[in-house]
């Protein structure tokens, strides 16, 4: 803890952003008691660590309904949420919902869903994570600039711009609408670089973190860095 502390203190106040990703076997919206009970302390648990050791964001997917109502799977996730909350108190770490590809069960993979839980929980520590690869996966075509347009004005109009905290900058090794979860390193996939060339320019954002989540090169190696040099290019061209 105390080195990733002096590491991250290191870079003075042009501090990089942080973020933690909860576990993906944490559901939320489980049905049952035991695995939401379980769930819903790791959480915490995992958001008093990030507290600990100073990072900004826990970026959480909301679960999965295995088989019930929408409605019931959205209220057990706020019920969850505003529990974790209480438990936060008067720390400093925020929790983001990331938008889903829509595999299975899983809730959170469109704007509505995202808004509904976000709504009941009530909670003002909450946020939202979009993740490209997820939205064009879940049939959300931001990729024209037409798409791009609506993507985030219909985002504004349901959720709030205000409440966009982080994005995850992924391409997609899937086509429009699979529904599958598969990433692809920036520029190697169905998206391509030209969406996130608007992105990354789009002065509304110019502050919210982005963080990659591409697998590694054909060698072995991370992708980061590839990525990373892919991304900054878009801003000279």
């Amino acid at each position: 803890m105390r080195a990733f502390k002096r590491a991250h203190a290191g870079y003075g106040e042009q501090k990089i952003p942080t973020a933690a990703h909860a576990s993906y076997l944490i559901n939320l919206a489980a049905q049952s008691e035991t695995i939401w009970e379980r769930s819903t302390q790791t959480l915490l648990e995992e958001c008093l660590r990030a507290e600990q050791l100073g990072v900004a964001q826990v970026i959480v997917h909301p679960g999965a309904s295995q088989g019930a109502p929408l409605k019931e799977a959205v209220w057990r996730v706020a019920k969850a949420l505003e529990q974790i909350c209480r438990g936060l108190k008067r720390k400093k770490v925020r929790l983001l919902l990331e938008f889903t590809a829509g595999q299975g069960s899983c809730v959170g993979c469109s704007f509505e869903e995202l808004d509904a839980i976000l709504q009941a929980s009530g909670e003002s520590r909450l946020g939202v994570c979009l993740d490209t690869q997820h939205m064009f996966a879940a049939g959300v075509d931001w990729t024209t600039p037409h798409g791009y347009a609506k993507t985030f004005a219909d985002f504004d109009r349901v959720i709030g711009l205000s409440h966009l905290e982080a994005f995850h900058l992924n391409d997609s090794k899937r086509p429009l609408g699979s529904r599958v979860d598969r990433h692809a390193r920036i520029g190697d996939g169905h998206i391509g670089l030209p969406p996130f060339r608007r992105l990354v320019r789009d002065a509304r954002f110019a502050a919210l973190p982005g963080f990659l989540e591409t697998p590694p090169l054909d060698n072995g190696d991370e992708s980061y860095k590839v990525g990373l040099d892919r991304l900054k290019s878009l801003l000279k061209q």
